[in-house]
């Protein structure tokens, strides 16, 4: 069933592809690309309101850790979950049993919850558990609003377009969709 899912979520992918350039992605050093099979998805990082949270995604990005991490968690009219390095890598000890419960080895983050800024289709925010500040590596991409998110967790980037995935397995996703390669644009 996990595969299935992520087969599902590789679908709502696909429509991130079609025009996932934001207004902030003009700067190359906080533009991160995402490669999927079926093309490219362009998230515009948002340092202005998570400096740290942002850093050390770019951190993982230059590492290669995000590289063929599955979309373990993907809910139709909600979001798509990723970045879980430990559990989700699809080639390298993937575990359909504990993805979305891995991080990085590197340290959780303190939160910087925006203000400012609301939870609407095409955010990025990171995924953390009940403490506000156990932020690692996992982030995910709205399908649409969610004001109760608004202030709660920490923002980090914008896209435009966004695939749907499985709703009838509340997201998971079999047979996932991958970020086969993971890059910030200003590394060529």
């Amino acid at each position: 069933m996990q595969l299935k899912r992520l087969a599902s979520f590789f679908v709502v992918l696909a429509g991130l592809l079609t025009a996932s350039v934001s207004a902030h992605a003009a700067d190359p050093e906080n533009t991160m690309i995402i490669t999927l099979k079926d093309g490219d998805v362009t998230v515009a990082l948002r340092p202005d309101l998570a400096p740290k949270h942002v850093a050390q995604i770019k951190k993982l990005v230059r590492d290669h850790a995000y590289d063929n991490v599955a979309f373990h968690r993907v809910i139709d009219g909600f979001m798509a979950q990723t970045g879980d390095v430990k559990f989700g890598n699809m080639n390298k000890g993937f575990n359909a049993q504990a993805v979305g419960t891995g991080g990085s080895d590197l340290p959780d983050l303190p939160a910087e919850f925006s203000q400012t800024e609301h939870y609407k289709r095409g955010v990025v925010g990171m995924a953390r558990s009940q403490d506000p500040n156990s932020a690692n590596s996992q982030f995910f991409i709205m399908f649409a609003p969610a004001p109760p998110l608004d202030g709660q967790y920490t923002i980090i980037g914008n896209v435009d377009k966004i695939k749907k995935g499985d709703e009838a397995d509340n997201g998971t996703v079999t047979d996932p969709d991958r970020m086969i390669k993971v890059r910030i644009a200003a590394d060529k």
